[in-house]
């Protein structure tokens, strides 16, 4: 199965199932002046799932993806889909009950043997004890690591300790492609684990290696 990364938080997980997380429509006119969004229009991608963390504009462009796919919305609970389970878990994009950014769902499934955990736009300072136990177990952890509207770096370097999964891939955050995220280097820091820097913004699962990734910044 290959992981592509668009930017922001939108994947694609191409394996037996098309699963895309969080796709942007075209941002060029939704920014507000002087801020910068350049990563390139998410074109000709088709799948069968389509996963919305939440309801903000960079992450739920579900009209950019071909095929027709089956979409879920930003909606906690147990959902049955065509690869089986996935567990939407209630969470907050601020630390102060989402009444600063609103809600955000953490999605968690399996696809092709491996546990995958997306974290959208989580902002909370830690994980309340019933959202880890709703987690489990996770093989490969998406987490945004620009702080600012999302968790800080310290608190998020928390939640890898705490769910300790094979493989964390950082999203969201700051780069040549966006000015309003802070860099990821503070999580790095404060993680104090191996950085895996890419050139390519795909990669296969199993060529994944131990402790923390970041894919190369896409291109047109």
């Amino acid at each position: 199965m290959q992981l592509r990364w668009f930017g922001q938080s939108a994947f694609l997980f191409d394996g037996s199932t098309r699963v895309f997380i969080d796709p942007f429509p075209d941002m060029s006119a939704r920014l507000p002046s002087g801020l910068r969004f350049d990563y390139p229009p998410i074109q000709g991608v088709d799948a069968e799932l389509v996963l919305v963390t939440h309801e903000h504009a960079d992450h739920n462009g579900v009209e950019a993806i071909g095929g027709a796919p089956a979409t879920i919305r930003a909606a906690a609970g147990t959902h049955e889909s065509t690869i089986g389970e996935i567990v939407g878990v209630a969470s907050e994009h601020d630390t102060v009950a989402g009444t600063k950014r609103g809600h955000n769902t953490i999605y968690c499934f399996t696809l092709d043997g491996t546990r995958f955990c997306h974290f959208g736009d989580f902002g909370q300072s830690a994980l309340r004890p019933e959202q880890r136990e709703a987690i489990g177990a996770v093989d490969v952890l998406f987490l945004p690591a620009g702080a600012g509207p999302t968790v800080a770096h310290e608190a998020g370097a928390q939640i890898v300790r705490e769910l300790a999964p094979r493989a964390t891939i950082v999203m969201h955050y700051g780069n040549e492609a966006v000015d309003f995220l802070e860099p990821p280097d503070g999580f790095f820091d404060a993680l104090g684990a191996d950085v895996h820097r890419l050139e390519s913004n795909e990669l296969a699962v199993d060529d994944l290696q131990d402790g923390v990734t970041m894919f190369g910044v896409p291109r047109a």
